[in-house]
């Protein structure tokens, strides 16, 4: 039965469930379309059109399933959700790496170019990273939306005082977009920490992509400049 969450007697868990909108996420989703399509062909993985083709077909699936609210739990949308997440991270990933091999080359011809695509993938990895966390949390947002919520992954300041928020509040997507952002930009958590070994190494890995494209843009950006 619902019972206090650890260290915070009186708090029920998991919190009555409530619907969700989709659209934030399926907004999200969108973008990340748009700044795989700018990105230069030579730092896409095969055919420019191909991850944004994937991604559009996760949108439509999203969309399918949940065209209004999420009210319950949808286990296919989730896998095919997380597998898609995870391909389009590993895209970006390898996106970064190709950048890396270009920006450290001194003869590449227009590194102007290259910058903005750095931003880009910055960009992409601060989106696709509030998916995985929005994603992941509790067991996904079909399981918080029908109030069965698995263990918490994240800790948020709204749960660790019964005084600043109803004791019922639970996270919804812009909590996770926030945290993706903060994690990309401080390169580790700011107000709302990891609990779980999939949460921490999810985060870690956000980091250090964000270190990496950062670290790149600005040393390239000093070398132009």
């Amino acid at each position: 039965p619902p019972g206090p969450a650890p260290g915070q007697a009186g708090r029920p868990y998991p919190p009555p469930g409530t619907g969700e909108s989709p659209w934030p996420a399926q907004l999200t989703v969108l973008a990340a379309i748009c700044l795989q399509l700018a990105l230069p062909k030579r730092l896409t993985v095969g055919p420019t059109w191909l991850i944004p083709a994937l991604e559009a077909a996760l949108l439509i699936g999203m969309f399918v399933a949940t065209p209004r609210q999420l009210a319950h739990e949808h286990r296919r949308r989730r896998r095919v959700a997380l597998g898609l997440t995870a391909f389009v991270s590993a895209a970006n990933i390898f996106s970064l790496g190709a950048l890396t091999h270009y920006l450290l080359r001194h003869s590449t011809p227009n590194p102007r170019a290259l910058i903005v695509a750095g931003v880009l993938i910055w960009l992409t990895n601060w989106l696709i990273f509030a998916l995985w966390y929005w994603e992941l949390d509790r067991g996904g947002p079909g399981a918080r939306a029908a109030g069965h919520d698995g263990p918490p992954d994240f800790l948020f300041p709204q749960m660790a005082d019964d005084r600043i928020h109803p004791r019922d509040w639970r996270p919804n997507f812009i909590d996770y977009l926030y945290v993706a952002l903060t994690n990309a930009a401080a390169f580790s958590p700011t107000d709302t920490m990891p609990l779980s070994a999939m949460a921490k190494s999810v985060m870690g890995l956000q980091s250090i992509v964000s270190i990496v494209t950062i670290g790149l843009i600005v040393s390239r950006a000093v070398n132009i400049l």
